[in-house]
Order: structure tokens, then C-alpha cells, then sequence
């Protein structure tokens, strides 16, 4: 793959394939994404799109193929390993700690990335300095009204936001983020999509979607994956232009 080992792009992937028995889940896929892009992967179901994101995040071995984050190879380092180098992801389903608050669950996701983790006599909301970490992160995603409200109170696309800070916390240069808007009523989608448009410059993001609406409005390139191919890339135009992709994605040719 041509520059797969130099540091010109964020994410590289060379060639990646994961089989399950006799199942190729992922076949060869190739992909580069440059720092600072948002990218989204899009696919029927079945596509291996969360195969491919558990590839790339390190939870999932790769059967062949290669993994390179800023020129690194990173293939065969583990999901925490990568996440110190800078990766972070959020996951279909929400995984909150849903009797604490939000700043509460803010502020633990702030506590994994640094060295007081470790320290047990110290009560965590006592740490000003992560407490107004907390803050920064609730005021970026237009959460700073919900800080001493528990989980169990905010909404389905409340608590989606707050799973995008907690992956935040951990000053990602590369977020994955699996299915955001997945479950969300129109008007949630559009809050998230904002959320997302809205995140610091500097921050890669490649996103898997469900909804185009959403994946065209966010992303600068799409991927388009079927049956654990790449088949298309482009810009949103491109995609929507595309006769293959209207027939396999959109089960349409017109």
C-alpha cells in the first residue's frame, strides 16, 4: 500500500483480513485516512464494518494485514496499548455507569488516563483539577447544565453524548466512533452530528453510520463497505453518485 509506512497519514490500514473459521469477515481492506479528516465507513449489515473497527481498536487479532497509527505499526499491540498512544472509540450500545452522575463518570474517565488512579485515600471529587477537566469536556458537547444529574435521568441521546465525552477523556489524536447516532430520534441525531462536526481539529475521527443523512453531513470521505470489502470511496457527492453503490447499499441503480 503506498505510503502505509510512512507518518503522512493518521490511520493506514494495509491489506487488513480477519476469518472466523471459513467466514472472511474482513477481506484485504485498504485504507488511509489523513490527520484531521473525518471519514465515515458505511455498509449494509453484515458488511463488517464493527469487524473492522474492532480490528483497528485493537479488540479483535488481525488474520493478516497490518495496522499503522501515525506511521507506527500498531498491529499487534493491545486495545489499551493503542489507547496511549492516542486512540479512543465509543461502542454501539452505552457503557455508563448509569447511578453516578455525569460529571462523576466524566470525571473516572479523566482519572483512567492519569497516574492517580492508583491513589485510594483521596476521595475522586476532591481533585479540582479533574473537576475542571470535567467542566471543559460537559461545556464542549453542550452538557454543562447536566454535570450533578444522574445517568438514569438523561435521555437515550444524552447519554450518547455523554459516551462521546468519556472517549474524549482521553485526549484521543484518533476516535473511532461505532454507530453514534444508533437508536436516536431524528432531532437527537442532528444534536450528535453537531457534536461531532463541532470537535476540535485536531482530532481524526472515523465513524461507522447507519444513517447517510448523517454520514454525509459529517464526514469529508466515505468508505463504502460490502461483504468485508472497500467497494467505493469518495466525497459524499461521489458516493451518492455512485451506480454500485445505489444498487448494493441503496438497493437501487436509479
Amino acid at each position: 500500500m503506498d505510503g502505509a509506512g510512512g507518518g503522512g497519514w493518521c490511520l493506514a490500514l494495509d491489506a487488513v483480513a480477519k476469518t472466523f473459521g471459513g467466514l472472511r469477515a474482513v477481506d484485504g481492506v485498504s485504507l488511509q485516512v489523513r490527520p484531521g479528516e473525518r471519514r465515515a465507513i458505511i455498509g449494509p449489515n453484515g458488511a463488517g464494518k464493527t469487524t473492522l473497527f474492532n480490528l483497528i481498536s485493537g479488540e479483535l487479532p488481525v488474520t493478516s494485514g497490518r495496522v499503522l497509527l501515525f506511521g507506527q505499526d500498531i498491529t499487534a499491540l493491545p486495545s489499551f496499548r493503542r489507547t496511549a498512544l492516542g486512540m479512543g472509540r465509543t461502542y454501539q450500545i452505552t457503557n455508563l455507569f448509569p447511578q453516578l452522575t455525569v460529571r462523576e463518570n466524566v470525571v473516572l474517565a479523566l482519572l483512567g488516563t492519569h497516574s492517580r488512579k492508583f491513589v485510594m485515600h483521596r476521595p475522586v471529587g476532591g481533585d479540582r483539577d479533574l473537576v475542571e477537566q470535567a467542566h471543559h469536556l460537559l461545556h464542549g458537547v453542550g452538557l454543562r447544565d447536566k454535570g450533578d444529574v444522574t445517568l438514569t435521568r438523561l435521555s437515550y441521546g444524552e447519554q450518547r453524548q455523554v459516551e462521546l465525552l468519556l472517549a474524549l477523556a482521553s485526549k484521543p489524536t484518533m476516535l473511532l466512533l461505532d454507530e453514534p447516532t444508533a437508536g436516536l430520534s431524528p432531532a437527537e441525531r442532528r444534536g450528535l452530528a453537531a457534536s461531532v462536526r463541532g470537535l476540535d481539529t485536531s482530532i481524526t475521527v472515523l465513524l461507522i453510520e447507519h444513517d447517510m443523512d448523517v454520514a454525509f453531513e459529517v464526514a469529508e470521505r466515505v468508505s463504502v463497505l460490502h461483504l468485508g470489502r472497500v467497494l467505493a470511496e469518495g466525497t459524499p457527492e461521489e458516493i451518492r453518485a455512485d451506480p454500485q453503490v445505489q444498487q448494493i447499499y441503496l438497493g437501487t441503480a436509479h
